[in-house]
This record gives C-alpha cells, sequence and structure tokens, in this order.
C-alpha cells in the first residue's frame, strides 16, 4: 500500500539530519517524487511518531489525502522528521541504516 522506496526515505532522514530540513534542496526532492511517494512518506512519518499503527495505514492514507494543506509544506515543517521517519520504517519491519550507509558512501 506504500508506494516509497527505502533509499528515499533514507535520503530524506539524511537531508534533514544534515540540517537541510528547511532548504530548497529539501523540497526539490519532496517535488521530484511522485504524489504517493509523499503520501507514503506522511504516513511512514505519522505511524513513526505513533498516530497510526502499522495496522492503520488505510486510515492514515485516508487522513492524508483529506488534508488542506500541501503535504510538502506539512512535512518541511514538521519538527523530528528523521527521527518520525526512522521509527516508522522501523515499525513497519525496515531498516533504514543500510540505505543510508549506500547513500554516504555513494555521496
Amino acid at each position: 500500500m506504500l508506494e516509497i522506496s527505502n533509499e528515499k526515505i533514507a535520503q530524506v532522514v539524511l537531508m534533514v539530519r544534515e540540517g537541510r530540513r528547511g532548504t530548497p534542496e529539501l523540497r526539490g526532492l519532496f517535488e521530484r517524487m511522485t504524489e504517493e511517494e509523499v503520501l507514503s512518506l506522511v504516513v511512514v512519518m505519522w505511524i513513526g511518531r505513533g498516530s497510526f499503527q502499522t495496522d492503520e495505514i488505510p486510515d492514515a492514507v485516508t487522513e492524508a489525502l483529506g488534508r488542506d494543506a500541501p503535504l510538502i509544506n506539512y512535512l518541511m515543517g514538521t519538527p523530528h522528521l528523521s527521527d518520525h521517519l526512522e521509527n516508522g520504517a522501523e515499525a513497519l519491519g525496515v531498516r533504514l541504516s543500510e540505505d543510508e550507509d549506500d547513500l554516504i558512501r555513494g555521496g
């Protein structure tokens, strides 16, 4: 049901950790993502912060689709985004550390 690669989640985590949370580079990354990827990123973030459980993904998707504000702006303004994404990925059984290492090594 989620439509985003582990590598893209890891890339966002790394950019946010590097202090680029509010930068044009991060916004550009979000804008290059499909709508489904951005939506999935929001859902993973919500799972990571405890707003939804892993078995509530359809409810989280419905909630995200019903938001008035653009999801990219919402993500850009979310405190602790990298922590929430890592926690959400882990709750979904995904460890991002290998993807993060690959991205770091790859430049």
